[in-house]
């Protein structure tokens, strides 16, 4: 279950219409997907690490989400993310997308497994930080100033969908980052 958390307070939002309510002016759509849970699943889900042909195994068992966006939103496109503690790229990954920023083009992630966090500035520039975990689907929109950073797990696996408009490089804003009440 998603939660969110405003700057400078330490309580944390578990209501998903109160969540809802606050990231609506954005756009910001989340869903509940629960994750297939077959054996396959199960076991490659399990792993820390995955090779390329155990991700794309992985992302066929997840490929009824893709059929439906596909369907619905023209989406051609999908990889898995997958971080974890000791992948040889996470700190720069990590502080890539770790700043402000927007995109041309929508982000659309589900989160098949661990956890990551997505902030958001919202219209009357208050930022919030949502946790999102596995069976979240999340879509922001293009021009969203947003970020995402991984909390103290360091693990995620995350479906990326794409759309053929472009991708996912971020303009960054140079808006600073308010302070926040990891737990």
């Amino acid at each position: 279950m998603a939660t969110l958390r405003r700057a400078g307070d330490p309580a944390l939002v578990t209501d998903p219409d109160i969540i809802a309510g606050l990231l609506a002016p954005l756009g910001v759509l989340l869903e509940k997907l629960p994750v297939p849970a077959t054996d396959s699943s199960r076991s490659l889900l399990a792993q820390a690490e995955l090779s390329s042909n155990d991700q794309e195994k992985l992302l066929e068992t997840l490929d009824a989400v893709f059929r439906r966006l596909q369907s619905e939103k023209g989406y051609q496109d999908r990889d898995l993310v997958v971080l974890y503690p000791g992948h040889p790229q996470l700190e720069a990954l990590n502080a890539r997308f770790h700043r402000i920023h927007t995109h041309d083009d929508e982000e659309v992630r589900y989160i098949v497994d661990g956890e990551g966090v997505f902030g958001f500035v919202l219209p009357d520039a208050q930022q919030v930080e949502l946790t999102v975990v596995a069976g979240d689907y999340i879509h922001v929109p293009a021009d969203v100033e947003h970020w995402f950073r991984l909390n103290q797990l360091q693990r995620i696996k995350a479906v990326r969908y794409f759309s053929a408009r472009g991708g996912w490089t971020p303009h960054y804003t140079e808006r600073p980052l308010q302070s926040f009440h990891d737990l």
